[in-house]
């Protein structure tokens, strides 16, 4: 590069100290006049200091505060900046360098510079430029030395810096929105561009903001316009002929109607061959956009954690245990209290029933607790193991009701639908697209290119309209602008891995010598976070769905369903039970009443069958005693006809000796009632009356004690 048809221009760093040894013959180097006048530039100075400090006293000096007494203090300099603004203002005409002006950053504004060329080891001066003066002044233009020892210039050309920009509508990197009745655009920070039929509009998004920046970076001004086609860009044949040529954006640039694509154009070897991309300045890959599945919450819900075998398998443990605890304390020696203590005896199997219950819902247990070792050995057996259940449930149930996400309908590029295509799972891609060249130029996918061939849309916000209204189950397109939707629209979810990865770069002429700049620039964004914040005002702001799909969502109606199904459950249970329980008893009670009246006739049977057996035994004595009476009649007849006493004085001489129980009257006899009848049994008050009558009922008889 030294030798002929080269030029060097350097700083008067170049050419300083050593420097200048190793610098080729013929270059160009501009130095600043007086620049190596130590004397000439600390007179300046000097001269700049009087002025603003005495500028200072003049206005604001008497009023502010003296300036620190030391650099190391920690208290700032309250007028300090008072100071500073006087210094900058003040300018020095005719300086020993030359005219001595600042601007507000203490940068000078007006300097002398020399211009100097290196002509067999030293500098000659050929020419001046002075502050305010935009020609440079060569004196000696045919005695410039070039590189090589030529003595013409290099042949060069003219770098352009106005760009006419392309771009196409593509949301979040390219808003185009109408302009409003004055012409103006409602957004600050949109700018005007022209649509393909010359209609003015407003553009903004990331690549509007993207390309003001780097516009004001490396000092370049632009026009924007929007695709003609609205394509991105492909290499095909023109209405059929053999004549192949690039549209879109590509074939806007290639055929010269723009020079620099500024758009979410990805990075592709096609078009590398055509064009230069600069530097990505955002990387991406491709992925699916489907529907998001409708959440398949439903009453069910608490029931999700285990599955059926494992609840049967835990709602037989909870009555096998109880029925095993019952048999343990049941046939336990020590689990009957002791004589005269009042504890109570074994627990039952209701009781047993209940415990194992109480335990595995972690409620206190207040009665029918086992008394047997052997039993609460099992007992603290099983409420190690209701702890483990519980604590696995409650896991489980967090994670279904909170961390459960929606699984897709297909699991990424490498699902069997997407690989096997059919006319019952449809999916789609952009026509004329760095996508659709993917899956052109890939061999194993080509299966899938033939099958969307057909099927893709214009543009990928047709694609996306058509996906919602179910025409298509898939979109494949670029991941950042499917993010972007998808953080727009929670009804839509990408679903598997990143294939495809690239990047988008900003496309410009072949060859063009703003390649470089502009990535190098593009990675200086990249490292002091330019594009992060661009990132975050355009892609990341949009996003309406306030919950992640690695967040916790908000719990629903259809997901506690459950539970208020089975409280619903145990009070319809409840009731059912207490009306059994009602029924029950009401049965009881009725055969209870039953009983107690045939108990009642029973006792009276049994009182009527003892009276009765009673008035006989007494009427078979009364006969015995009349026989008896007859007897002694007899005899007394005999003996008084035989000289002995008659019956009187014989009754008399037995008074105190023999006792005799007769009755008092004969004629008695025939005035006792008749016997009872079946009602007068039944009759109970009667009967009661006539006992407190003291009346003599039948069988009953008066009593005589003779001694």
């Amino acid at each position: 590069m030294t030798r002929a048809g080269y030029a060097w221009i350097v700083t008067e760093q170049s050419i300083t100290g050593n420097a200048l040894q190793f610098a080729p013959e013929g270059l160009l180097a501009i130095k600043l006049h007086g620049g190596t006048n130590t004397s000439a530039h600390i007179s300046d100075a000097l001269k700049v200091v009087a002025k603003g400090y005495h500028s200072y006293l003049q206005t604001d000096g008497p009023t502010n505060s003296g300036p620190p007494q030391h650099c190391r203090t920690d208290v700032p300099w309250e007028s300090g900046h008072i100071f500073y603004k006087n210094m900058v203002e003040a300018i020095i005409p005719h300086g020993s360098i030359g005219r001595i002006e600042f601007d507000s950053s203490g940068d000078m504004i007006a300097a002398d510079y020399k211009i100097e060329n290196l002509q067999n080891g030293n500098l000659v001066q050929i020419g001046s430029w002075m502050a305010g003066s935009d020609p440079v002044d060569i004196h000696k233009p045919n005695s410039i030395v070039w590189p090589g020892g030529a003595r013409t210039p290099p042949v060069g050309f003219e770098i352009s810096n106005h760009f006419r920009v392309v771009s196409i509508k593509s949301h979040p990197f390219t808003y185009v929105d109408p302009t409003l009745d004055d012409g103006s655009c409602l957004e600050d920070d949109a700018l005007e561009c022209t649509d393909h039929e010359g209609n003015a509009k407003c553009c903004s998004g990331f690549c509007m903001d993207l390309l003001v920046k780097l516009s004001t970076k490396l000092n370049f001004t632009f026009e924007v316009h929007l695709v003609t086609d609205e394509n991105y860009g492909a290499y095909e044949r023109i209405n059929g002929s053999t004549t192949k040529r690039w549209t879109g954006l590509i074939g806007d640039l290639v055929d010269g109607k723009a020079d620099m694509i500024v758009a979410p154009l990805s990075i592709n070897q096609a078009g590398s061959n055509e064009i230069d991309f600069t530097k990505p300045y955002k990387y991406r890959g491709f992925s699916i956009l489907i529907k998001r599945p409708i959440n398949t919450n439903n009453l069910s819900q608490v029931v999700r954690p285990f599955e059926t075998k494992l609840w049967i398998v835990i709602f037989a443990s909870i009555h096998l245990v109880a029925v095993i605890l019952y048999l343990l304390d049941r046939f336990s020696p020590f689990s009957r209290p002791k004589r005269n203590q009042d504890e109570p005896d074994s627990c039952n199997i209701s009781q047993a029933v209940w415990f194992t219950w109480s335990v595995m819902f972690n409620s206190g247990v207040g009665e029918g607790t086992p008394r047997s070792f052997a039993a609460r050995v099992l007992g603290v057996v099983w409420a190690g193991f209701a702890m483990i259940i519980v604590a696995s449930y409650t896991a489980n149930l967090a994670a279904y009701l909170v961390l459960d996400k929606p699984k897709g309908g297909i699991m990424g590029i490498n699902d069997a639908r997407i690989r096997n295509p059919s006319a019952s799972f449809k999916y789609a891609t952009v026509q004329r697209s760095s996508v659709e060249t993917y899956f052109k130029r890939q061999v194993e996918l080509s299966s899938m290119y033939l099958f969307m061939k057909d099927r893709n849309y214009k543009n990928a916000q047709d694609a996306i309209d058509a996906l919602k209204r179910d025409e298509i189950q898939a979109f494949i397109w670029d991941s950042a602008m499917l993010d972007y939707e998808a953080a727009r629209d929670c009804s839509l979810v990408t679903v598997g891995e990143l294939f495809g990865r690239s990047g988008f770069g900003i496309g410009l002429r072949f060859n063009s010598p703003w390649t470089y700049k502009m990535s190098l620039k593009i990675l200086n964004f990249h490292e002091n976070g330019v594009m992060e914040e661009l990132d975050s005002k355009w892609i990341r702001r949009q996003n309406i769905c306030s919950r992640s799909d690695d967040q916790p969502r908000t719990l629903e109606m259809s997901s506690m369903g459950g539970v208020f199904i089975l409280v619903a459950g145990g009070l319809v249970f409840s009731c059912f039970c207490i009306w059994v329980e009602i029924l029950y008893k009401r049965k009881q009670d009725a055969k209870k009443r039953q009983l107690d009246l045939a108990r009642v006739a029973v006792e009276n049977w049994r009182s009527t069958v003892k009276v009765r057996l009673n008035f006989q035994a007494k009427l078979q004595e009364r006969r015995r005693a009349g026989k008896m009476l007859n007897q002694v009649s007899q005899s007394s007849a005999a003996e008084k006809h035989n000289g002995v006493q008659g019956p009187a004085a014989l009754e008399k001489e037995m008074d105190g000796t023999m006792p005799a129980c007769l009755l008092s009257r004969r004629s008695q006899r025939s005035k006792l009632p008749p016997p009872p009848t079946a009602a007068s049994r039944w009759n109970s008050a009667g009967h009661s009356a006539a006992m407190q009558a003291r009346q003599p009922l039948y069988g009953e008889f008066e009593l005589k004690e003779r001694v």
